[in-house]
């Protein structure tokens, strides 16, 4: 890479990409994003071996978790080698690796012949691109490159984790569920959140934000004349009252499925978002599986600045 950006498609959301060891090609992500510099990275590599160039260890039941998710959407964090520029980890002494599991995005890292540091490619806080078109309305001619593959599958950012003493670490739920983790390693230690200086990327409390206000409620509000509202719910089956309250409504699976309905959240906010509403009313999601994932992205979505 010759310091500029690319936007590329991962199997979690799309990313806004520079060359992970060029600082001035970074300070390119964190201008364009708006993304406050003490908000680090995840950098990205095309082959799992590759992680031993960028940190100075990798504990066994974080290689044990390599092995089983890689390439997939899991981000691990760890004692950072020196050459990595501090603006990538934000000074911290860890760095957040992934290989991505999507075939697009891992040649475009061979290609490359460098780590590609990336976060999700919209404005800083905002609700997360799913598709190239997502990407394209946040920077439009701004952005120099964009590779468009299509939607993404997995639809929600990588699981984060990281290691403390004896205990794997889970930073934010993501693509690989809290329940897939543990039947590798045991039962994890949760991180909490840190507004002012997040230990791994995406612990900012607020995020993926919708500029319409996003409340979570499993009741239906009293609805004030001439207020519009729309609501988010997991599917038909979850909802017994009738939803003409609403002028626009999103179910993420007509079934249920909670794989399924992760691909879909920021589609599905980003169309309520364009709806002209007063208020969005998100139901709670049972925090099983990619169910946590998802009401960890609602809760940080409906918290106000």
């Amino acid at each position: 890479m010759r310091g500029g950006l690319v936007a590329f498609p991962t199997e979690t959301v799309y990313g806004l990409g520079a060359n992970a060891l060029d600082s001035k090609a970074v300070a390119k992500v964190f201008e364009l994003k708006g993304r406050p510099s003490f908000d680090p990275l995840i950098v990205h590599v095309s082959e799992p071996e590759q992680i031993a160039s960028l940190v100075e260890t990798v504990p066994d039941p974080i290689q044990r978790l390599i092995d089983r998710f890689w390439p997939g959407p899991l981000s691990v964090v760890l004692p950072r080698k020196p050459h990595i520029p501090d603006l990538v980890t934000s000074g911290l002494p860890s760095v957040a690796i992934r290989c991505p599991g999507h075939p697009d995005a891992r040649e475009l890292i061979r290609r490359a012949g460098v780590p590609i540091a990336a976060p999700s490619a919209n404005r800083f806080g905002c609700i997360s691109p799913t598709t190239a078109q997502h990407v394209f309305e946040q920077f439009g001619d701004r952005l120099p490159m964009l590779l468009d593959s299509g939607p993404c599958e997995v639809g929600v950012e990588s699981t984060v984790i990281g290691f403390d003493g004896e205990a794997v670490v889970l930073y934010r739920p993501g693509g690989i569920s809290l329940e897939d983790l543990q039947k590798e390693v045991g039962r994890l230690k949760r991180a909490g959140t840190e507004d002012q200086t997040p230990a791994s990327p995406g612990q900012l409390s607020q995020h993926y934000a919708p500029a319409t206000p996003l409340v979570i409620s499993a009741e239906n509000p009293a609805k004030p004349p001439g207020v519009r509202l729309g609501l988010i719910s997991l599917s038909p089956n979850t909802e017994n009252e009738a939803t003409d309250t609403y002028q626009a409504v999103e179910f993420l699976s007509q079934q249920g499925c909670l794989q399924e309905a992760a691909s879909n959240l920021f589609a599905a906010m980003r169309r309520l978002d364009a709806a002209n509403l007063d208020q969005i009313i998100a139901r709670p999601i049972p925090q099983v599986g990619l169910g946590l994932a998802i009401m960890d992205r609602l809760s940080r979505a409906s918290i106000r600045t």
